[in-house]
């Protein structure tokens, strides 16, 4: 009889420590979200407030961590290195699909170093610039910047990011000389733009909307086909004239290649949970973006993305010319 209880309590041991035993007992400790960006910034917030809903939904704690440098690209490592277990999580926008063509050594493959989770949340560009800038219209902002040429500065938050993208497409539309300025992070670009030393940037409307509602920046379009409901007063643009300058920053879950697929699964579960949260939706709203529906929230809607994404922004990237390596 001894001799069976101890086989029972040990063959309870092995399917414990066992692949699928640790998958049926997925999350037992803290999930880890890296942020490849600066704390602050417009992914930082969504990561944060995604964080605190899924660990209602997870019964653990999901924190972030701020892992930043090379345009995102040394988070997505971190990532791309980790044990494929689900405690280790990449919290990417866009940057992930731009990375091949921005790194001609890019330490890791985005399409075969991760095994996606869903999609999260489309946010929306404003064209913004510091509160003295004599132009109020972005019609009036072109007149401008073709008159001042090279003297303007349009500032972004390192190669790779939602903001130099955006900045990337605005310049090719120009077609006119302007001098870029390279920030780490789009919270200094901020502080730098309220003082009058930044004259333009581009960025996301999770990180903007305050500072446009407070006057504390000039807006001038926002990158949608349509205008916006926290923003209603203010012009697409196309609108504008320059509707060429079409960018939304996508958001999506990342996880290393190899995590089993419960986990993968278990994880794209707390996602959609935490996107139909109504502190979730209410925060996204007054921050001018929307939870993506759930069937963009799963892993194939992910990855069709990412591979759309890869191939899109490969020729513009080319055509700027502009590498991080």
């Amino acid at each position: 009889m001894r001799s069976r209880t101890i086989g029972v309590a040990l063959a309870g041991l092995l399917l414990a420590l066992s692949p699928a035993g640790a998958q049926e007992r997925f999350p037992e400790r803290t999930v880890t979200v890296i942020v490849p960006f600066a704390a602050g910034g417009p992914t930082d917030v969504v990561a944060r407030q995604l964080g605190e809903a899924m660990s209602r939904d997870l019964g653990v704690a999901v924190v972030a961590e701020n892992v930043t440098g090379a345009g995102g690209t040394i988070g997505a490592q971190r990532v791309a290195q980790a044990r494929p277990d689900g405690y280790t999580l990449l919290l990417g926008n866009v940057g992930v699909a731009t990375a091949p063509a921005l790194y001609r050594r890019l330490p890791y493959d985005p399409l075969t170093a991760f095994d996606t989770v869903g999609l999260i949340t489309p946010v929306p560009m404003t064209l913004i610039g510091r509160p003295d800038l004599p132009a109020a219209t972005l019609p009036e902002l072109v007149a401008w910047i073709r008159r001042t040429g090279a003297e303007v500065n349009l500032a972004h938050a390192g190669l790779g990011s939602a903001s130099h993208l955006c900045a990337t497409l605005f310049r090719s539309l120009l077609q006119v000389p302007v001098t870029a300025v390279a920030f780490r992070g789009t919270a200094p670009i901020m502080t730098e733009m309220m003082g009058g030393r930044v004259d333009l940037a581009c960025d996301q409307t999770t990180n903007t909307v305050p500072y446009i509602r407070d006057g504390r920046v000039k807006v001038f379009a926002v990158t949608t086909p349509r205008r916006l409901a926290a923003l209603p007063d203010v012009p697409t643009t196309a609108e504008g004239g320059m509707p060429g300058l079409l960018v939304t920053i996508w958001h999506g879950f990342y996880v290393p290649r190899g995590t089993p697929r419960p986990v993968v699964e278990r994880l794209a579960q707390s996602l959609r949970a935490a996107l139909a949260d109504p502190a979730v939706v209410a925060r996204f709203a007054d921050l001018a973006t929307t939870p993506e529906p759930p069937e963009r929230a799963t892993p194939e809607a992910h990855r069709a993305l990412l591979d759309a994404e890869i191939a899109r922004w490969r020729p513009v990237i080319a055509a700027a010319g502009e590498y991080a390596d």
